[in-house]
Formats: C-alpha cells, structure tokens, sequence
C-alpha cells in the first residue's frame, strides 16, 4: 500500500523500484513493438481496468457538452467525496501521445486528486490522433473549457491539469488563455511533453534510464498527431509559446525521464514571463507514475503535493466590494 516507504540506495521505496522494473523489461519493450494508434488505445485501457486503483466511494459520470461546430463532446465528471467544492472545478487532460487514453484511462487516479483536493475534475474525451490531427485535441479543450465559463465558473474558480501530452496541451491551451486575459486560477502537469520536435538532450541522455517510453518512436508518433503540422507551432509545442501574465504553475516530473528537459526547460519559459514556478522532481520514476497511486507511495506523494497546490490556488480570495 501507498504507506509503505521502505527505500532502497537510491531513495526509492521498494515497491516502486520494482514497478520500474517490471515496467522496463516488460511494457518498455511492448510499447517500442506496437504496430499503431488500435494497439496502444488497447493496452492502456487494459492497463486502466486491471492495474490502476480508485480509491473508496470514486464516483465518475459520463455525458456530453456541445461545441460549437455542432457535435458533442463526451466528458466525464470525476470526484470522490460529498463534500467536495463544486463551486471549483479542475479541468483535467489525459494523456496518451495524442493517440490513446481518455478520461477512462485516467478516472482512477484523478478520483483520488478530486478527494485530496476536495473539488470535482471535468475530463473531456478530446479527438485522438491520427483519426483527428492537430489542431483537434487543443480545439476540444478550448471547447471544455468554454463549457465551464458558459456554466458560471470563473476562471479564478478553475485550474487546468494534465499529464504527459495532455500537460502540453493544458499549457497550449494556458497560452491561449493568458494571450486573452482570461487564465486560470493555476495549473499543473505532471511530465508534460512540451517540445514536438524532439529537441531535448534528455531524449539521448535518459534513453535507456526511461522505465516506460521508448524515445525512438517519439518522434513517429509526434508526426501522427502533426499530420505534417510543425513542430515549432507554439499551439503544438508550448516550450516555444508566450505567456503573458500567467498564473501559478506545478510541474512534476522523474530525473530519468526522456522528458525532463522538456519539463525543465518549460519552467525556464515560464518563469520568464513572470510565472511563480513550483518544479517538483522525483530521482527514479516511471514516466506518470501518479496512475499507480494505491500501489507506490510515490504516486500518494505526488497527488497530495498537487493537491495542496490546487487548494491553495482555489483558496477564498477577499474582494473588495463597492459600497457606495
């Protein structure tokens, strides 16, 4: 269980050790063979139902908002307690390379988030890759997005997640917001993949360290979701993206990730612009290793330092109030 913290040399609990291990010489290997889109959307989902862990009275409700274009976007409302805040929301963006996961993947996790934080999560099933290419996935979250404001939330009232490719795409789509004057309260990502064109030294660097994403097939499936797009769009790639005014930012991430510099080179951007940056690093750890949380005390470690983020960032503001 999460309590257990017993370590090895390196700082590690045991138990996380071990997924590491059974990560690398077991899924590694399978990702790096997966012959496309169909094939990864099934071994997440199946990774979902039989490894991942929600925790007591999770509660998640599948519907549809409408977008603009006419169509529904199916979304999933997340939360785990009755006394969550529903005056506050966290808008959440699974990841998955563009090309599989969905809030399905992820509701497990993201209940145990909803409890820690005590307010609910709205995940929208955006497009997937190669079926809808760029700029479908970043169009379907200004869509949940729009829905939430539509609703009567404020973008005080609100902070953006997301993890792995959908931490790229929640800091696109802060760019947008920022750009608009509309950002949110804060925002987190844990491992988020900001650089589409492959540019980071960890790539090499955490090759073989990396206990899950093989970095050869990067750059394929970056193309997948590009459908011959730049890289160097910032709306792509947010590591090249401004951010006027921004708020908040929590990013988590693993030293031996193939994604670090993108991590850390995103902080960087951001603190540019002014943003009050929290970078939070874990020495060994599986790329988004907070899906396992109930079997890794890493991943409780993880979920309640964002959780504690989320509630600060939500946290009653006074306001002056015109009284004349």
């Amino acid at each position: 269980m999460a309590g257990d913290r017993s370590e090895n040399s390196n700082g590690v609990s045991r138990r996380l050790a071990a997924l590491s291990y059974l990560l690398r010489v077991i899924a590694k290997p399978r990702v790096a063979r997966l012959v496309g889109p169909a094939d990864a959307r099934r071994d997440f989902d199946r990774a979902a139902r039989w490894l991942f862990r929600a925790p007591p009275y999770a509660l998640w409700l599948d519907g549809n908002i409408s977008v603009p274009e006419g169509r529904d976007l199916p979304v999933t409302r997340i939360s785990c307690s009755q006394t969550v805040d529903r005056s506050k929301v966290i808008l959440f963006l699974h990841g998955g390379a563009y090309v599989a996961g969905s809030p399905s993947t992820h509701r497990k996790m993201l209940a145990r988030l909803s409890k820690l934080a005590g307010v609910p999560v709205l995940a929208p099933e955006y497009r997937l890759a190669p079926e809808h290419p760029f700029p479908a996935a970043l169009e379907d979250a200004r869509a949940a997005w729009d829905h939430l404001y539509a609703v009567g939330c404020d973008p005080e009232d609100i902070v953006i997640g997301g993890d792995s490719a959908g931490g790229g795409l929640a800091l696109a789509l802060l760019a947008d917001l920022c750009a608009k004057g509309t950002p949110p309260a804060a925002l987190f990502a844990f491992s988020p993949w900001t650089d589409l064109a492959g540019t980071g030294r960890s790539l090499t660097e955490n090759a073989e360290a990396d206990a899950l994403l093989p970095a050869m097939r990067l750059a394929e499936v970056a193309q997948m979701y590009l459908h011959g797009h730049s890289a160097l769009d910032p709306a792509a790639s947010p590591l090249l993206a401004e951010f006027p005014s921004p708020p908040p930012i929590c990013l988590q991430y693993a030293e031996t990730e193939i994604l670090r510099d993108d991590v850390l080179r995103m902080a960087g951007r951001l603190r540019a612009f002014g943003a009050e940056v929290r970078l939070e690093n874990w020495p060994d750890a599986p790329h988004v290793w907070h899906l396992f949380d109930g079997w890794v005390p890493e991943a409780r470690d993880a979920l309640t330092r964002v959780a504690a983020f989320v509630r600060e960032a939500l946290r009653p503001v006074a306001r002056l109030r015109d009284e004349s």
